[in-house]
């Protein structure tokens, strides 16, 4: 988005404009709506805009709920976010702290800064890109508490903040079509920087859940997020935010609600034993937190293979940790025999996972030719040290 788009679109007819429109749907005739609207008089560009926000309210429902309907977004803005649940977290992580003047840097759009206001902090978000920083004070007017600053972090003066939020730039710059940066030595801030702060502030650091474990400070503590068994951050927590004890831990949020595994290291894993009647797919967060074995030992399951994140028991026990299979048969990962087993049950919806093994599963699936009324996992592995495809059905487990 350009800022002479975004001035077009934050006039008075723009707004209008854009609340008057119906919600976007992704059938919707646009070429019809765009016609109708330009026969209206309204310019090229507004018209432009308005309909690139209609979209992205319309996508950004999964992250903000009702609130993307009264939001302004830019593309790379909107996937950079933090959902506003996870948001809410972040902010009562420095509520229980009690902290109280907090500079949200690298903004972005405002998505954590909108929670740091509902609780009543002073908060300044500050954001380089000068689009992007319009447009969070733009999502954060209603808010007195709040301020929005167009500067760059790396010279933003924190005297007088009691507490950090920090979210370094991880993508190429501009408002679409980013591509992430793969060395964190390119993000901005650099990582030194912002470990640099967390050195004499209370400040968190939300980065990306791939991120080489090795630059984890040791005093901090790590937390791997998922919202619906999607890894979505990992985030950094230094002084007051970091809790006494522990430095690993697995946030998991789902239907369930909210589950956290925690401790202060990386647990060694559970011994490996024989295949059980069912298989434990451990959570993202729970792998890369490396809680494979607390999590083991919880449920009374060993390690399918050494090395490989699967656990396996005879009991099905729920747990918002990992998703339970029942395990219906093991066939050698031949490609015949499987496509030969997998006809003969009738099955023509197949969800494959794999682990352990060298196969594509996209190009695997085309080679079986699935066809018919059943449905089914398929799990490629490894079992007591071989190859092994299991047939498998998820458990799903009645509410109490």
């Amino acid at each position: 988005m350009e800022s002479s788009e975004l001035v077009e679109l934050l006039s008075g007819d723009g707004l209008r404009l854009l609340d008057s429109l119906p919600p976007w749907q992704s059938s919707s005739d646009v070429l019809k709506t765009v016609n109708e609207l330009r026969r209206a008089g309204h310019s090229p560009g507004l018209v432009a805009a308005v309909l690139s926000q209609s979209k992205l309210r319309a996508k950004a429902v999964g992250k903000f709920g009702p609130f993307a309907e009264r939001m302004l977004f830019t593309e790379a803005g909107l996937e950079q976010a933090t959902r506003l649940r996870v948001a809410a977290l972040h902010a009562g992580r420095f509520q229980s702290a009690g902290l109280s003047r907090i500079a949200d840097l690298g903004c972005g759009i405002g998505g954590d800064a909108l929670a740091f206001a509902s609780l009543d902090f002073e908060v300044t978000a500050v954001e380089l890109d000068e689009v992007t920083a319009a447009i969070a004070a733009y999502n954060l007017a209603l808010w007195p508490n709040a301020i929005v600053v167009h500067a760059d972090v790396t010279a933003f003066d924190l005297e007088g903040f009691d507490g950090v939020y920090l979210d370094p730039a991880r993508r190429t710059a501009g408002h679409q079509n980013t591509s992430r940066l793969s060395d964190p030595a390119d993000y901005s801030p650099t990582l030194e920087t912002a470990f640099g702060i967390g050195d004499r502030l209370p400040t968190g650091i939300k980065l990306g859940p791939g991120i080489d474990r090795n630059l984890i400070p040791a005093g901090a503590e790590a937390q791997w997020v998922s919202v619906d068994r999607d890894v979505v951050e990992l985030g950094l927590w230094f002084g007051a935010l970091a809790r006494p004890g522990i430095r690993r831990s697995a946030l998991v949020l789902g239907e369930h609600g909210t589950a956290e595994l925690s401790s202060s290291e990386d647990s060694a894993d559970v011994e490996t034993g024989t295949l059980g009647g069912f298989l434990y797919e451990p959570d993202g967060a729970v792998i890369r937190s490396r809680l494979i074995g607390d999590l083991g030992r919880r449920i009374g399951a060993t390690m399918l293979s050494d090395g490989i994140a699967y656990l396996t028991s005879d009991t099905a026990l729920e747990t918002p940790f990992a998703a339970c299979f029942r395990v219906i048969e093991t066939f050698p990962l031949d490609e015949r025999r499987v496509k030969r087993e997998l006809a003969a049950r009738g099955i023509g919806s197949l969800e494959i996972k794999k682990r352990g093994v060298d196969v594509d599963p996209a190009a695997f699936r085309k080679k079986l030719s699935l066809r018919g009324p059943e449905s089914a996992t398929l799990v490629l592995t490894r079992v007591a040290g071989r190859h092994a495809a299991l047939l498998c059905e998820r458990v799903t487990f009645r509410a109490a």
